[in-house]
């Protein structure tokens, strides 16, 4: 299901031709939420900042969403009306509603049970964690500057948060990066959302040989296992392994350029060169979204080998496919999806979608839906 810009969410089948099942508008009260905007100075200037910076002249309507694990609703996160809310999957309209605290809501996860759902509040670094069904408030926790990638551990007892630190402002040279922000990953117990562990990657890259490098973690992929972590950091056109026990960074892999690629990083979306991540369940395969330099392609995890570089325009997320055998991107540059073999790396097929696609995720919907009667 392909998140876009335009307040709506696509429903595609999650397997073989990948054709488009439905469409759902995340925005039924759209005219209320721009009211109150509207009449408030403070919201309003922070409305029209997320259109202008994060969301790169679009109003960000959605950004991420999951399924509840019943198929009956969506639940959304709108970074523009700083927001999480549940949405019928039959009639369309709202279950409930969570104002995040701050102006912006942003990534999600869901527990492995289906029955959580965290959010970034990404202006008040702090995440929510809220019970699926109500919308009720469980727990939260704090995060470093601009909280962003959440991540539950399989076994729901840990939830990893990746916080990303200033990306709209032009500090962009690594002389400068002290001035993104306190950036790390905070390891929070899955029931109590007390902080179990601090990670700064700044002093695991310094350790590696690369104080040049990023500190700021974006999309990330674990093992099957849980072992190793691969992650995605700012400015960069490849990603890092890191050894979850040792608290080690052991491996880099940097991918290829695009010569068309402006080496000027105050062009890159939001700091990203390249953003979007994913494995397959066997453990063996990477999917990795060249943002700026417009391509997908799969690694080889042993060896680290890229395989065929897949053109997309501008892909901004990687998901795999409902048995495992392909990942998604989402060609946020082009309205639409594209499937890639993880044995082949080659594309399967490519499905338009809703204006500027952002997250896609796996959902469970009732095997004869295609679209809410209305909204």
């Amino acid at each position: 299901m392909p998140a876009t810009g335009e307040g709506t969410a696509d429903a595609i089948k999650s397997t073989a031709d990948f054709a488009k099942i439905g469409r759902i508008n995340v925005i039924p009260d759209k005219d209320q939420r721009l009211r109150e905007i509207y009449l408030d100075p403070v919201r309003l200037a922070y409305f029209l900042g997320i259109r202008q910076t994060v969301g790169e002249g679009h109003d960000q309507f959605v950004d991420d969403m999951y399924s509840t694990p019943d198929g009956s609703a969506i639940v959304v996160s709108r970074p523009s009306f700083a927001d999480v809310v549940s949405i019928d999957i039959v009639t369309g309209n709202l279950n409930w509603r969570f104002p995040v605290s701050g102006y912006r809501s942003d990534h999600m996860a869901v527990s492995p049970d289906g029955s959580r759902v965290a959010v970034s509040a990404s202006t008040a670094n702090t995440v929510h964690v809220l019970d699926i069904r109500t919308g009720q408030q469980i727990g939260s926790f704090a995060t470093g500057d601009k909280p962003h990638e959440n991540v539950f551990t399989h076994d729901g007892a840990y939830i990893w948060n990746m916080s990303i630190g200033e990306v709209n402002n032009d500090f962009d040279d690594p002389s400068q990066d002290w001035l993104k922000g306190d950036r790390k990953i905070t390891v929070v117990d899955g029931a109590t959302f007390r902080q179990v562990n601090v990670i700064d990657m700044r002093q695991r890259l310094d350790a590696f040989g690369r104080k040049d490098m990023s500190d700021a973690v974006r999309p990330v992929a674990f093992t099957p296992d849980e072992s190793k972590m691969y992650l995605q950091v700012s400015f960069f056109n490849g990603f890092f392994g890191y050894d979850v026990a040792t608290d080690k960074i052991t491996r880099m892999k940097t991918l290829p350029k695009n010569p068309a690629t402006s080496d000027d990083r105050t062009t890159y979306v939001n700091d990203s060169r390249h953003h979007g991540m994913s494995m397959n369940p066997a453990g063996t395969r990477l999917c990795i979204a060249g943002t700026m330099d417009d391509y997908a392609t799969v690694v080889d995890r042993a060896t680290l080998q890229e395989g065929p570089l897949v053109t997309a325009s501008k892909p901004y997320w990687a998901t795999i496919s409902g048995d495992g055998k392909a990942r998604i991107i989402s060609g946020s540059g082009a309205d639409q999806v594209t499937a890639i073999d993880f044995g082949t790396g080659r594309k399967i097929a490519s499905i338009p979608v809703g204006d500027h696609p952002q997250r896609v995720r796996l959902a469970h919907l009732p095997a004869d839906w295609n679209g809410p009667a209305i909204g």
